[in-house]
């Protein structure tokens, strides 16, 4: 059970880390665009794709919380 548990928890962070670069990836694009273009006054595609990653980011790391809570319950 610790060694499923261990495994979905490596998996987790690795899609936080994964978003996390999305995210940022993203976020420099969008910057470069803006800079060049001038001011935006909605949002552009790139934002809004920068503001997924972030949220499954989000999301990545609560699921690696419930996992790491569920290991310290079983743990004890």
């Amino acid at each position: 059970m610790n060694t499923f548990l261990v495994i979905l928890l490596v998996a987790a962070m690795a899609m936080v880390l994964f978003s996390l670069i999305r995210g940022v990836v993203a976020f420099l694009q969008s910057t470069k665009v803006d800079l060049q273009t001038g001011e935006q006054v909605d949002a552009t595609e790139m934002q809004l794709k920068q503001n997924r990653a972030m949220m499954a980011r989000v999301k990545w790391q609560a699921v690696a919380i419930v996992i790491i809570a569920i290991l310290l319950g079983v743990a004890t």
